[in-house]
């Protein structure tokens, strides 16, 4: 396995749990009570009903291929394992129950997943061109029995250990596939196109939740890998590739580069929006199931429940246990790591917008003091921009719903400012707004990155870039 592909999975693994169980960890919170939020292919018919998702997800991606490029498909998803708990009767069998407790245990009843993955390939990229291909997906069902023998039991005149229960799990069997096409569109570059589908059938009319969920691919999502060739970033496509990327098209996932920075062989098309590179931090040492939130707060609110939430919790599920007993388990020194981390900090010595700033940290006020967001410079394709010049916004870098609405419209800046990790932002106004100088009079301004704005213009009359140390853009 490639060393980007090994890296991904760390980011690809927490996109398969997102909202798998959620704090408070329990069965009985109403927010863990319907479950499986992304990436979920129901069978067909179901999203018609009401009762599931969509059975497909596609998304477009760019190869830069070399002559002997080939792809590689990693499909990752969970498959429902719904867990009965069955308690015996004194007739020797056994009856289902929510709650069983043998003992100082406790066993609910609960669904769980299984987590999947179907590797497929690697292809020839030429072969994809000629000819797309459809792959089948087959996932087997199956039913397992946990016996669950009663407290202090000794075995019966036969051997057999009294049971005073079990644990049943059922899996449904899943069938999809897996759908690969490629399209030359010049420039050297290669459109490649995606697609994982459910395709379920014989499901009973009208189909249940119950039924859709457990018919449904969970979690859904791709890592695709390459063999002399490169991925080409849609978030930040370079001048070449631009006109490419906006032929591309995604329908509930969102492709970006995967692995580490510098790296473009894996790609991640996940049903996340996520950045290019995306990373865990490092302190993250916990699976909580919920990336949206703070990983600090959260290991804090699991230390503050009961001994009897904690105890439900560990009955729920057994990833649901190991969370609490990581939380319990952690040092002090490991719960101070979560509280807070500065990530390359620079002195503005390094900046040159402040060149007597040599000696001093960035925190100290007197560092602050030598920024001048209202006269400082950056020079952007070779034109000085300050407050007052004019500028055309072409958004992306990271761009939003509300910056692309923006793309093509002129603006006027009002500050430039440079940060302590190197990174220059560019505050403005648009000359469109009506409330333009409403929202410079207030201070309210849009920021943008150099390398996301044109110059309309010489530098304004009054400024004077000879006598600033403006900072150089992209």
């Amino acid at each position: 396995m490639n060393m980007s592909l090994s890296l991904a999975r760390a980011v690809a693994d927490a996109v398969l749990y997102e909202g798998y169980l959620l704090y408070p960890y329990r069965a009985s919170s109403q927010k863990n009570q319907s479950r499986w939020q992304f990436g979920i292919l129901g069978p067909p018919g179901a999203a018609l009903a009401g009762t599931g998702e969509e059975p497909e997800m596609f998304a477009d991606c760019l190869l830069r291929p070399g002559p002997l490029a080939e792809v590689e498909a990693h499909l990752r998803f969970l498959q429902l394992q719904a867990r009965t708990a069955e308690k015996a009767d004194d007739s020797g069998g056994f009856s289902p129950v929510d709650e069983l407790t043998i003992g100082a245990k406790r066993w609910l009843s609960w669904d769980e997943a299984v987590e999947q993955e179907v590797a497929l390939g690697p292809f020839s990229v030429a072969e994809l061109i000629d000819e797309p291909l459809v792959l089948a997906v087959e996932i087997a069902g199956g039913t397992e029995v946990e016996e669950l023998a009663a407290v202090g039991a000794d075995p019966g005149t036969a051997g057999a250990v009294p049971l005073a229960g079990r644990l049943v799990r059922r899996r449904r069997a899943l069938h999809g596939e897996v759908q690969l096409a490629a399209t030359d569109v010049g420039s050297g570059l290669v459109r490649l196109r995606v697609t994982a589908v459910n395709n379920a059938s014989a499901l009973p009319e009208p189909i249940g939740k119950q039924d859709a969920i457990a018919n449904s691919f969970i979690g859904t999502h791709l890592l695709l890998s390459a063999d002399d060739a490169d991925f080409v970033s849609l978030l930040e496509p370079p001048d070449e590739a631009l006109k490419a990327a906006q032929s591309c098209a995604q329908y509930r996932c969102w492709p970006v580069l995967a692995g580490p920075e510098g790296q473009r062989d894996v790609l991640l098309v996940s049903p996340i929006i996520l950045y290019d590179h995306p990373a865990l931090a490092p302190e993250s040492s916990v699976p909580l199931y919920d990336s949206t939130e703070i990983d600090e707060i959260l290991t804090l609110r699991v230390l503050t429940l009961t001994d009897q939430e904690k105890a439900e919790a560990r009955a729920t599920d057994p990833r649901a246990a190991a969370i609490i007993d990581r939380c319990e388990e952690m040092a002090p020194e490991e719960l101070q790591q979560l509280h807070g981390i500065l990530r390359n900090p620079h002195s503005l010595a390094t900046d040159a917008a402040a060149p007597d700033a040599a000696d001093l940290p960035w925190w100290e006020p007197e560092a602050e003091a030598r920024v001048k967001p209202e006269a400082d410079v950056v020079v952007i394709n070779g034109v000085p921009v300050a407050r007052g010049s004019r500028v055309r916004v072409n958004p992306r870098r990271r761009a939003d719903a509300q910056d692309l609405f923006f793309a093509g419209q002129t603006g006027r800046v009002t500050s430039v400012h440079f940060d302590v990790d190197g990174s220059t932002h560019v505050g403005l106004v648009l000359e469109q707004d009506p409330a333009a100088d409403l929202h410079e009079g207030y201070g309210r301004s849009f920021y943008y990155a150099p390398d996301e704005l044109e110059p309309l213009g010489p530098l304004p009359p009054g400024s004077h870039p000879e006598t600033q140390e403006g900072k150089e853009g992209p």
